[in-house]
């Protein structure tokens, strides 16, 4: 008895102390396996090696149909025999650029498209991706330009929603959860698919009270639990020196401490743009600046197709010819706009969309360290704010308040000043944060689907709605950038049954990754794939890809990176588009503002190989100066329309046009006033930074000679600055 009392006592302890020794291996495990992050393993196709003597095979990708080619295919849909032959002769001249797409193209037939999708934003373009790679036949058709919207006007995160999962626990919200749950999962699929495009940002949030630190160590570790294995690095505490240390601007009189949780960033603009034109090299007719007039019904009220009109052809001083684009089934995807093409086709319908606006401020690059964002979630009045690092510079934001729908809305003076007041409390009171550091700022218009019950927009639900009218428009509304994915996948399964629509494989898609190491069409079985089509660009992308831009063509080193993280592997080919500099370094790459690494390469490319087509496609969506700095776009603006002016043949009305229409959008950016009526020579002769007394104490970033104080000078007025022969230092 005595020796089994004596074992008891030996083992118990040994049991307790193995079962805590595999609880917390399990646990450090967990917390330090090896993590898989996008963009760090090896790119699909390597990048090309130097041969003997320094030779280099640079990639060699397929091309997507040119713009006029996409518009004679919409043609072609019409089916009239005198559309076809016209569309034939069209063709005709393009024959010598792409005979095997004009073959295919003017063959006999002229079937309606399975899907034509009104809208070119991310859930759009998204649709189009999805549909085509399931084998139909897709058009899609936007009035302005990929992302002109809500699209490109973003907070940049590509994120599942910490305020939502707080509010979905709060107010035992499921709508709210699932909206979290999904989004986390799309997140790992975003990145994976883009990784030139997106990267994982660690954020951090700042505690003031010891008290908070348990609530927000136990909100961040829920959202790591609700990621699973779509998460990355998992979130973990910082004292206040480390907080410091890793955020230097940070106010330090109420720090307690600080929590950091990962979430993505993106190029949210260049994502829309890959995404339809990876759709297009899948097959699908994807046309910019196309513009709906009206919808058309067959016989019984049902939908079978939609009048459009080219808008680039007004911009040119023509007039603009009509035509029909037929279609077995017409999707609604145009963000802000959805009541507007619902109205098309019922006057009578009930709007759906609770317009809220939302705005974004840009600061210089040294108001944020460059990898570590910051979130204050809560505000004066309860909202939410941001505070990120993006493309070199700062990105504060964003408000939340209900607004009118218009094209290109305008920060107002009241939200920059209200964003910058909240950023001034949680940043040391030594940096004067001063409206004159706003760069650029703009408002986006959130699409968010309308709660009949709810007061305000705060809660209103970000996720998305699908509905159809009696006449068989289907209309996806509301969601986010992140769950585009989803949106577009859920709204194809709804196509295929409403409109009795069969998909098939793609037997025969194009080698998007331009190599024969690759099968891009391995898995386009039918079904839906878009969780593992990678996009154009990402098949070659790898986070030492510059270097070899640099060897190759002598590229400045932070110009070859931002290319690489711009194009992916397509970086080759705007490189090669690049005009020599006469120097001896860099060899290639003229930068059309001296501020920023985009260079004259990126514009011819924007043109031949994205459907570029105005100076502010080019400015704003397909580089994103406009975004980052008003005032150097202007600037930039005489080079823009001088290139694309060579690739694009306009006449000097043109280009007149192109001044007056992007300034008047530079004005939506946050441009001063003053510059609205600035002239091209203005900026040529360098005085569009002139500003009036007024304005340079708002805009300017610097002080003028005049704001210098008296006591900053140990000199006389008119003395000479030098070290007299009596002074001390020369004895």
């Amino acid at each position: 008895m005595a020796a089994r009392l004596s074992n008891r006592r030996f083992f118990r302890p040994l049991l307790y102390i193995s079962a805590g020794a595999v609880i917390g291996g399990a646990g450090l495990y967990l917390s330090y396996r090896p993590k898989n992050i996008p963009g760090q393993e090896g790119a699909a196709v390597p990048p090309p090696k130097y041969g003997e003597g320094g030779e280099i095979s640079v990639p060699r990708f397929p091309l997507v149909k040119n713009r006029e080619e996409q518009i004679a295919s919409l043609k072609k849909s019409s089916g009239t025999q005198d559309t076809v032959q016209k569309t034939k002769s069209v063709l005709g001249s393009l024959r010598s650029n792409n005979d095997e797409t004009s073959d295919e193209i003017a063959g006999d037939g002229a079937e309606p498209y399975d899907l034509l999708i009104i809208g070119g934003g991310a859930t759009g373009a998204g649709v189009a991706l999805d549909a085509v790679t399931r084998g139909l036949k897709v058009a899609m058709v936007e009035r302005d330009d990929f992302a002109s919207g809500t699209s490109s006007k973003s907070t940049k995160l590509v994120h599942g929603g910490v305020r939502y999962l707080e509010k979905a626990v709060w107010e035992l919200d499921y709508n709210q959860y699932k909206l979290v749950k999904e989004a986390l999962r799309e997140r790992k699929y975003f990145l994976d698919t883009a990784p030139h495009l997106s990267s994982w940002l660690p954020i951090m949030i700042p505690i003031q009270k010891w008290w908070q630190a348990p609530y927000f160590w136990a909100g961040t570790k829920c959202y790591d639990f609700l990621a699973g294995s779509e998460g990355i690095e998992g979130s973990y505490f910082l004292t206040k020196s480390r907080a410091m240390d890793a955020f230097p601007m940070l106010r330090k009189d109420n720090l307690f401490g600080a929590l950091v949780y990962y979430d993505g960033a993106h190029n949210d603009s260049r994502m829309n743009v890959s995404i339809a034109m990876t759709a297009a090299l899948y097959g699908a007719t994807v046309v910019n600046h196309i513009e709906v007039t009206g919808l058309v019904k067959d016989a019984d009220g049902k939908l079978c197709g939609a009048r459009v009109k080219d808008k680039v052809q007004e911009r040119n001083g023509k007039k603009a010819q009509e035509f029909t684009v037929r279609a077995k089934g017409i999707i609604n995807a145009t963000g802000p706009f959805t009541d507007a093409i619902r109205k098309m086709d019922d006057q009578t319908c009930q709007e759906i969309v609770a317009p809220s606006s939302g705005v974004h401020v840009i600061l210089p690059g040294f108001y944020s360290p460059s990898k570590m964002g910051l979130i204050d979630p809560k505000t004066s009045d309860g909202r939410v704010i941001f505070f990120l690092p993006w493309q070199g510079n700062t990105i504060a934001g964003t408000t939340d308040a209900p607004t009118n729908i218009t094209p290109d809305p305008i920060a107002g003076e009241e939200e920059i000043n209200w964003i910058l007041s909240e950023i001034r409390n949680y940043l040391d009171p030594s940096l004067n944060v001063r409206r004159g550091d706003v760069l650029a700022a703009w408002s986006g218009i959130r699409p968010l689907v309308k709660d009949p019950k709810s007061k305000n927009t705060e809660s209103l639900v970000r996720n998305h709605l699908i509905t159809t009218s009696d006449s068989g428009l289907l209309t996806i509304a509301g969601g986010k950038w992140t769950t585009y994915r989803q949106m577009a996948e859920e709204t194809v399964d709804t196509a295929l049954k409403l409109y009795h629509l069969t998909p098939t494989p793609l037997l025969h898609a194009p080698r998007i990754s331009g190599s024969e190491l690759i099968d891009d069409s391995a898995s386009l079985d039918g079904s839906c794939q878009t969780h593992q089509v990678r996009l154009i660009g990402a098949h070659g992308f790898s986070k030492t890809l510059f270097i070899n831009l640099v060897q190759h063509f002598g590229i400045e080193t932070h110009v070859a990176q931002h290319l690489v993280e711009s194009y992916g592997d397509r970086a080759w080919v705007v490189a090669a588009l690049s005009s020599p500099t006469e120097k001896r370094f860099p060899v290639r790459g003229i930068k059309i503002s001296q501020l920023y690494p985009f260079i004259d390469g990126e514009v011819r490319y924007s043109v031949r190989h994205e459907y570029a087509q105005t100076a502010t496609d080019v400015l704003a969506r397909r580089t994103r100066l406009a975004f980052l700095n008003a005032q150097a776009a202007l600037e930039a603006l005489p080079r823009v329309i001088d290139l694309m002016a060579g690739e694009l043949g306009w006449d000097a009305r043109r280009q007149a046009v192109e001044w007056k229409d992007t300034v008047a959008f530079l004005a939506s950016m946050g441009l001063a006033k003053s510059k609205l009526g600035v002239t091209r020579r203005d900026v040529e002769m360098g005085r569009a930074g002139e500003y009036d007394e007024y304005e340079r104490k708002l805009y300017s970033r610097h002080d003028a000679p005049a704001d210098t104080l008296a006591s900053d000078s140990k000199f006389a007025p008119g003395e000479k600055l030098v070290v007299g022969r009596d002074s001390p230092a020369n004895k």
